[in-house]
Formats: structure tokens, sequence, C-alpha cells
């Protein structure tokens, strides 16, 4: 079968590799879509990061590069092995795409997002999304029902915003603040309006800006380049502020400001994966009582993601920017999110 295959630094090759074979507990799916995610353009750019290096496997799937790539899919049950149960060929389904140890102290209590060896899959190793067939332990694998399977591949970023809203504690009624209207940037925007928060998004991208507005996800756009936030922020919220906050950028200007429009006592979640080590002014934190807050991918989010698309609460359509063949990764896929990011939210690759 064809998968996308990671050699090392800006060496990404399609090639043609063993089909995976179920197992015991296992489920074997044909790909439908997957999307092309930053995690995927970082590793691309600049990686082995999440990838195993040669001589240094990972702990759980004991695979170093090469690896397939993809770990934002959809596909089509198509066997279903020993011991499995709840599941049936024909099935359409998504992954919720872990390698966890279920032995360390987080796993144990139940924050198996937070194991101390944890790995994705499509970056740990177990084949992955960018490939024509996959095979999943049950544990991991979540049916979508009547959900399209195109847009089904954006289920596992919006679970990541899923979660993120969760930590922040965010309730119908509030006003939030979202810095950065990249990909989960509006995935959060999305959410939140979802449940019943008012949205505004802090973006200088006037494509970016556009497709805030145009998705529904944002109820206002504020350009941190012509306006001052802080102040549109006051002026929308009758002078309290944002009650939540959300880091989408790893910019630390961005971080800054979220901070400044925050109301007393507000919360700032951090989603976004910094490359470098920020600068936190504490007395801004100190001063108002501001919880800051850390997040990272999922843990039991899936579920009530589907349910809010599935009862039409949010229309994930409009992220949908491209579609491509897996022979068009590189040239179609990362060259656009790469060089041209602002023209596109999620560009699926059909395998």
């Amino acid at each position: 079968m064809k998968a996308a295959r990671f050699h090392g630094q800006k060496d990404v090759r399609i090639e043609n590799i063993k089909e995976p074979e179920t197992r015991s507990g296992t489920v074997k799916i044909a790909v439908a879509w997957c999307g092309i995610c930053g995690t995927d353009l970082h590793e691309y750019l600049d990686g082995p990061i999440f990838i195993s290096a040669p001589g240094h496997p990972h702990p759980l799937s004991h695979e170093s590069l090469p690896v397939t790539m993809g770990h934002e899919f959809s596909g089509t049950i198509e066997e279903v092995g020993d011991g499995v149960e709840g599941l049936t060929v024909g099935d359409n389904v998504v992954v919720e795409p872990y390698f966890v140890c279920n032995e360390c102290p987080p796993c144990k209590a139940g924050n198996y997002h937070l194991c101390e060896k944890m790995g994705f899959i499509g970056l740990a190793g177990g084949g992955g999304g960018l490939s024509e067939k996959i095979v999943v332990d049950q544990r991991w694998v979540h049916p979508i029902g009547d959900l399209p399977l195109d847009e089904a591949a954006l289920i596992e970023p919006l679970s990541v915003a899923h979660h993120a809203v969760v930590r922040s504690g965010a309730k119908a009624g509030d006003v939030a603040l979202i810095g950065g209207a990249g990909p989960i940037g509006l995935l959060t925007a999305a959410i939140l309006k979802g449940i019943g928060v008012t949205t505004i998004m802090s973006e200088l991208s006037t494509a970016r800006k556009e497709k805030s507005l145009s998705s529904g996800a944002a109820d206002y756009v504020v350009d941190p380049t012509t306006e001052n936030v802080k102040a549109r922020v006051l002026e929308l919220t009758g002078g309290v502020g944002a009650d939540v906050a959300f880091e989408c950028a790893g910019v630390n200007i961005v971080l800054d400001t979220l901070l400044d429009a925050l109301r007393p006592a507000g919360v700032l979640v951090n989603v976004s994966i910094w490359g470098h080590p920020a600068t936190v002014d504490m007395q801004k934190i100190v001063l108002k009582e501001i919880d800051l807050r850390g997040t990272i991918a999922y843990a039991r989010d899936h579920e009530e993601t589907i349910s809010l698309v599935t009862s039409g609460k949010i229309d994930l359509k409009p992220f949908i920017t491209g579609r491509i063949a897996l022979d068009d990764l590189i040239s179609e896929g990362f060259d656009t999110l790469i060089n041209h990011n602002d023209t596109a939210v999620k560009i699926l690759v059909h395998p």
C-alpha cells in the first residue's frame, strides 16, 4: 500500500509498504481522509522532534524513523480482530491516536494524555493516516455515525480545542478572547460558539480575519496592528474584560496582550506548542489573580466533540480549504501550509 514516510528533515517519501495485519483486539481501517497538522510541518522542517531518531526507538511502539505520518484521520472499518466488541465492518470511525503505558501514575489516575511514555500514532509509530490502511487498538476507535468522512478528519484537532475549552471552565454567556486564527484558534472559537460563548478573535492576517467571520467562529475580530486589543475588548465587555482567553499563536506579544485584556480573576489557557521559552510578566498574573493553565491534546473528549458536530452546533465544512491526493502531499500540501499558510486552514489528503 502507499504511505507517506518520514525519513528525516525535509525528507518525506511516498512509498509502497506492506499492508498491516489485524491483530486480536484491533480493527483495520481503510483511511478516507487525513488532515495535515502543524506538528507534521514542524517534523518536516526541523525533525525528528516527536518522531524517534534512529537508535532511540519509542518506548511503546519500539519504532524509529522512517515512520508513516498522519494522526488526524477518518475512515471505514474493513476488518475486525478477535475480541473486539461494539465495532463492526462498515462502521465509519475516527481515531484518538495515542500510545500510552497504562502503568505510570498519570495513567493510573485516569490522565492517560499525560502518560510518561505517551506517543502519537502517526508520529511515534503504529502506522499513520497518511496511508491507505491502518490497524488500531479498539480502545482508540470512535464511531461517527452519518458524519461525512471529510468533516470527520477534523474531529482530532477539534478535540484538542474541546479539551482546551474544558480546561478553561468557559460557560454559556462568557466572553472569550482567542489569540491567533490558525486552525486550532479557529476550532477553539468554534467550540466556544457551540456552547454559547461570545468570541473575540485577535488576528493580523487578512485571510484569517475573513475566515474567522465567514466560518461563524468569531463574533468580533480585532487586528492588533491597527487596534488596541485591550481597549476594544473593554469596549465590547462594558469595561470588564474577557472572562477567558486562549493563546493559540505561540507568540510572546500575544500572550502579553491576552493577560492585559482579561478581567480580574480571569482564566488564560495556553493551547499552542512553543518553539522557544516564553517570557511571562508575573505581575500581570499576580495583580489580577489570573489563572494560567496548560493544555495538551485530549482525554475523553472525542465523544462529546463528535456530538457537538453531529447535533449541528458546529459546522466543520468552512474549515476545509483543500483536498489533495497522497502523491501531492509535499507540492500541494506541505508547501502551501509552510509558504502560503494564510490561504489555507485545513488541507485534507485522500490516500
